[in-house]
């Protein structure tokens, strides 16, 4: 099989790789297409120290079943299933006990984290059943690639507790933030704003039905307010670095919670009077629970209009490695890279 290898930082290459069987649980399958995270880029650069050299990565994607393993769990699953995965594997002995809090399990590795597991961005991959979801097959297949990142956005817009009575506020107009913006939709914010530097960001932000702030025009928390008429009810920041920070927690009402589920810097100062003198609070978001990824699955499989504006293009896998590059370089796409690896069956 052909598989997109981080050959070294800053170096893609396109190489042959022997294709897996399943042995015990495992589904195999035939990868349709990936989508290129933003995590993906860091690993790319090096910023993050999160992937190495030699590894195959990607974890936002969607296939086709090609074949299952022997043990007893596979059998739900057909050949020719349209499919993904959840890329947060738990071992089975702890499945249980970590139950609705998977990404809590210490034991847990993550598709496409892992260096030593081969992920996404190859033709084939085998993964432990439990971890595969069907889809509908009526869908547009790409939109499966779209399940992970809209997962990330569910499991942030609950840990803040978005409802029908929710003004929030999303700070960063890129995938994460309009996975966010989708989530907040499901969850039936009552109203959006996104505060986002790039035009192309902000115009496919509000064709999500969100309205927008450029935080280069003027102070974000003073946006907010003249768009809202106060404060907003909640914050979720897609970017992670001390300003925007800053700014989350200046623009919610008093005794509001911000999420931090960007990963823009490992660290930063944090303004602590926004914190404990205004009772607000700044709690974090990694990954999802199982649960979020299967909502997010449902809702995707329901192929709802607004997912084709999240895909900027699709690019064939010899065309990968000049994508990872123009994304590095900061190109201007506004949505997500799918990488179409091209499968066998010739679905």
């Amino acid at each position: 099989m052909k598989a997109l290898v981080l050959e070294d930082f800053g170096r893609m290459t396109v190489q042959e790789r022997r294709t897996p069987s399943p042995t015990g649980d495992e589904v195999l399958i035939e990868i349709v297409a990936t989508g290129i995270c933003g995590s993906d880029i860091h690993g790319y650069t090096g910023e993050n120290g999160r992937r190495v050299p030699g590894q195959i990565m990607g974890h936002e994607t969607v296939g086709i079943v090609a074949a299952t393993g022997p043990a007893a769990e596979c059998a739900e699953f057909t050949v020719g299933d349209v499919v993904t995965f959840n890329p947060v594997v738990v071992p089975a002995e702890h499945v249980a006990e970590f139950s609705g809090r998977e990404q809590h399990c210490p034991d847990k590795y993550v598709i496409g984290v892992a260096p030593d597991v081969v992920a996404a961005f190859a033709q084939y991959v085998t993964v432990p059943a439990r971890n595969v979801v069907r889809l509908r097959p009526d869908m547009p297949v790409e939109y499966g690639a779209l399940i992970e990142p809209l997962a990330v956005g569910v499991h942030a817009v609950r840990r803040v507790g978005v409802d029908h009575t929710s003004t929030v506020l999303v700070i960063g107009g890129g995938p994460i933030g309009q996975s966010v913006i989708l989530a907040a939709r499901m969850a039936g914010a009552r109203d959006i704003v996104v505060s986002e530097p790039d035009a192309g960001r902000r115009a496919l932000c509000e064709r999500l039905h969100a309205r927008t702030i450029d935080p280069t025009t003027g102070p974000v928390p003073e946006q907010v307010r003249r768009l809202l008429g106060g404060p907003a009810a909640v914050a979720i920041d897609a970017v992670g670095i001390e300003p925007t920070v800053a700014a989350a927690l200046e623009s919610v009402q008093l005794g509001a919670m911000v999420c931090l589920v960007g990963m823009g810097a490992p660290q930063f100062v944090l303004p602590a009077y926004r914190v404990s003198t205004d009772e607000r609070s700044l709690v974090g978001s990694f990954t999802y629970s199982a649960q979020d990824f299967r909502d997010a699955a449902h809702w995707v499989s329901g192929a709802p209009p607004e997912l084709e504006e999240l895909i900027s293009r699709q690019v064939p896998l010899e065309d990968g490695p000049q994508a990872f590059a123009d994304l590095a370089r900061g190109d201007g796409t506004a949505g997500k890279v799918l990488v179409r690896l091209q499968p066998a069956s010739g679905t």
